[in-house]
C-alpha cells in the first residue's frame, strides 16, 4: 500500500497545499528525504507567488496532481548538506527556483540549458527520475540536489529578491540571448505587471531607453517615477501608437492574455525583434508581412539554466535590481491568490514563509 505523503520520508515538512481544484490553500503536513551525498537540506525564509501557481492551483493546465504544495520562487538558508558537497555549507543563504533536476547528460543539460531538458523535475507538481513527488516553497524545509541550489548575494535582500528566481531569470534570459543589452538602444516593455516591472529595470541597467507599452493609462506615473522608465505608450490609444511606430529596437512582451501582435511588430524599427515570455492559452496571430517587409523577428524563451540563474542573481545584486513586492503571511495566501487573479498586486506577493509556519 502507498504510504502517504507525511510517512513516505523520514524527515517531517509541513506547508499549506491545495486538494482539489477549488485551488483553496490549507495546512499540510508531508515528509522529505534526508540528505543524499549531493544533497542541500534549506530552511525557507520566503517564498514568492508566481502567476503559474495560480494556473496549476486550479489545474488550469490540465496537469495539476493533487495535494500540491507550490512555490519555486524559494530563498532560504543551508541547514545540512550531503558529503559530495563543496559549495555550500550550513549557513549559507541560497536560492532555489523552478526546477530541481533534470538529465544532466543531453545535449540542452550540457550547454547549461537545462531548463530546456526533455527530463527536467520541476520544483513542485513533478516526479523525479527515480519517482520522487516533489512539492515546493510553500513549506518550511525543502532538499535540493546542490546543481540545483543558487547561492543567493549577500546584499540581495532576501524577501524582494526572492521573485528573480522565476520573474527576474525569464526576463534576463532572453535579453541576454537575442542581444537585448546595448547600450543606447530603444526597449519596449509590453505589460507592467510580475514579469514587466522586473524587465524595466534590467532594461535600464543595461542602459537601455525604455518605453512601457500598456492598457492602463493609469499606470503611466509609476512606470516613469516609480521605475525608471523612459516614456509610456497606451496600447489601445490610436494616435499613442502610431507616434511610436518604427522607433523601437527591441519588444519583450511579457502578457499572457490573447494579444494582437500587429501593433507591436509596427513599433519596431528595421531589424527589430519581438520577444515573448508570456503564455497565452490561444494561438496569436502573426502578420508575416511585418517580419518580411522589415526583417523583423519574433522570438520566445521559457525561464535560464542554472549557470546563468546565478549570473542574474550576481547582476541583480551588483545593480541593486529586487522586485517590488507585497510581503504576506501563509495564512493571507488564498487572498493573496485571489487578487493575484485581478491583478491587484504591485508587483509580486511573497509569503514571508519563516515568521509564518513556527
Amino acid at each position: 500500500m502507498a504510504k502517504s505523503p507525511e510517512d513516505e520520508h523520514p524527515i517531517k515538512a509541513f506547508g499549506w497545499a491545495a486538494r482539489d481544484t477549488s485551488g483553496l490553500l490549507s495546512p499540510f503536513h508531508f515528509s522529505r528525504r534526508e540528505n543524499r551525498d549531493d544533497d542541500v537540506s534549506i530552511k525557507v525564509l520566503y517564498c514568492g507567488v508566481c502567476h503559474s501557481d495560480l494556473h496549476l492551483l486550479k489545474n488550469d493546465w490540465g496537469v495539476t496532481n493533487y495535494p500540491i504544495v507550490p512555490g519555486h520562487e524559494i530563498v532560504g538558508v543551508v541547514t545540512s548538506v550531503g558529503k559530495n558537497v563543496k559549495k555550500f555549507k550550513a549557513g549559507d543563504q541560497v536560492g532555489v527556483g523552478v526546477i530541481v533536476g533534470s538529465c544532466r547528460s543531453c545535449e540542452n543539460c550540457e550547454q547549461d540549458l537545462e531548463n530546456y531538458c526533455p527530463k527536467m523535475t520541476y520544483t513542485y507538481n513533478s516526479h523525479s527520475s527515480d519517482g520522487e513527488k516533489t512539492y515546493g516553497g510553500y513549506s518550511d524545509k525543502i532538499v535540493v540536489d546542490q546543481h540545483f541550489v543558487l547561492r543567493f548575494p549577500d546584499n540581495l535582500p532576501l524577501d524582494a529578491g526572492a521573485p528573480l528566481l522565476c520573474a527576474g531569470i525569464t526576463i534576463y534570459s532572453p535579453m541576454k540571448y537575442y542581444g537585448m543589452t546595448e547600450s543606447g538602444k530603444h526597449l519596449g516593455v509590453v505589460g507592467l505587471g510580475g514579469l514587466g516591472h522586473v524587465a524595466v529595470k534590467f532594461g535600464k541597467a543595461f542602459g537601455l531607453k525604455v518605453t512601457v507599452i500598456s492598457t492602463s493609462p493609469r499606470k503611466k506615473e509609476e512606470a516613469i517615477d516609480r521605475l525608471g522608465a523612459d516614456a509610456f505608450v497606451v496600447s489601445s490609444d490610436p494616435p499613442q501608437l502610431k507616434a511610436a511606430m518604427g522607433t523601437m529596437d527591441y519588444i519583450i512582451d511579457t502578457v499572457s492574455a490573447i494579444h494582437a501582435l500587429a501593433p507591436l511588430l509596427g513599433l519596431l524599427k528595421l531589424n527589430g525583434k519581438l520577444v515573448t515570455v508570456g503564455l497565452p492559452n490561444k494561438p496569436l496571430e502573426l502578420p508575416v508581412a511585418s517580419l518580411v517587409l522589415g526583417r523583423r523577428m519574433v522570438g520566445g524563451s521559457n525561464f535560464g539554466g542554472l549557470k546563468e540563474t546565478q549570473e542574474m542573481l550576481d547582476f541583480c545584486a551588483q545593480h541593486n535590481i529586487t522586485a517590488e513586492i507585497e510581503l504576506i503571511k501563509m495564512d493571507e495566501i488564498n487572498k493573496a491568490i485571489e487578487r493575484l487573479a485581478k491583478a491587484d498586486v504591485r508587483y509580486r506577493f511573497v509569503i514571508d514563509i519563516a515568521n509564518s509556519l513556527k
